[in-house]
């Protein structure tokens, strides 16, 4: 089914707002950031072979707080709903663009997805949960403006590296499910805060250090003690489990500095409320980006994103089970 732009489509309500290159009758612009270059080609889905010359690239504001609540969105109008891919940025949670993640978005872009490229506040701009807020406020105005965007809001995963990959798993761990949310992957994840300020103690190596301090930066300056405490429990993925969570893909190196231990801790609790994880470790000690360009990941991680995309959806159960793993979910991420 095909839906086709209208000028009334166009005059988008509410937060988003048109970029001023295109700018929509109706809605204001936008001060924008330098945005992703607009690819000059296109392809049709599954054929990366062809050029992306369908495809619009713009830039959108999903929020008013800040000019890093801005997203780039990659879509073909006139193409019915199609599945959505939301891209999350790393960077030690201070740093990083979404700009970086172009390479990434042109590549679910070409398999035929909505592509959702995001930037968030950083910890320096704001202190948890502001990220995680940033990125539920992303998904909640894609699913808004779906029609415009070409956009299926209950077919979606998340794809976060690195700080970028804590953030996806929060929003996969947020209360006890999103709507139309289908799978989160992690490339590097920060999934355990905590583990990485345990890990930056003494006789810890460089990165290990510096994470550590990024941790406490995120947490709004103060450690995991005292009044503080209730502020790391909420970035620590693991502890906010529940059974209708969506199901989760983490690839980590062998010997990086963010160890497949921390992806193990979720892995635990989340095959105790019966949601499936996987996860992948590849020899070496590549982190994030550099990770994902290592032969076979990126491969691997699309396959993965397709299969669930394109399965059917699951009818939630009427019941609903609780956890003690199950506490209030507030998280954040880092890629480098």
């Amino acid at each position: 089914m095909r839906s086709a732009v209208t000028v009334g489509m166009l005059a988008l309500a509410g937060v988003l707002l048109a970029p001023a290159a295109a700018l929509p009758a109706g809605a204001s612009a936008a001060p924008t950031p330098t945005p992703t270059p607009s690819p000059t080609s296109s392809t049709a889905p599954t054929s990366p072979e062809n050029v992306l010359t369908r495809t619009i690239v713009r830039t959108y504001a999903y929020g008013r707080q800040s000019a890093r609540q801005r997203m780039d969105v990659w879509w073909e109008p006139r193409a019915g709903r199609r599945p959505g891919v939301f891209i999350i940025h790393g960077g030690w949670w201070n740093s990083g663009d979404k700009k970086y993640m172009t390479a990434v978005s042109r590549s679910y872009a070409e398999m035929g997805y909505t592509v959702f490229n995001i930037n968030y506040r950083l910890s320096q701009d704001a202190a948890w949960p502001a990220q995680r807020t940033d990125t539920l406020a992303a998904i909640a105005t894609a699913r808004k403006h779906a029609d415009f965007f070409s956009f299926d809001p209950d077919r979606y995963v998340v794809v976060g590296f690195s700080a970028g990959g804590h953030l996806a798993t929060a929003v996969g761990t947020y209360r006890d499910g999103l709507p139309g949310l289908r799978g989160v992957v992690g490339i590097s994840p920060v999934i355990s805060p905590l583990t990485a300020y345990s890990d930056g103690d003494e006789g810890a190596d460089f990165d290990q250090r510096k994470l550590r301090l990024a941790a406490i930066a995120l947490a709004g300056g103060c450690r995991p003690t005292g009044a503080c405490a209730k502020v790391w429990s909420s970035m620590e993925i693991p502890w906010h489990a529940s059974p209708h969570d969506a199901p989760v893909l983490t690839v980590h190196s062998s010997d990086e500095f963010v160890p497949p231990y921390q992806s193990e801790l979720l892995k635990e609790q989340l095959n105790q409320v019966g949601v499936a994880m996987n996860i992948r470790v590849v020899p070496g000690y590549y982190h994030s980006s550099p990770l994902y360009r290592e032969p076979g990941v990126a491969e691997g991680v699309r396959e993965w994103v397709a299969g669930k995309l394109a399965a059917p959806a699951i009818p939630k159960p009427t019941t609903t089970s609780t956890t003690s793993a199950h506490l209030p979910s507030l998280s954040k991420v880092r890629t480098h």
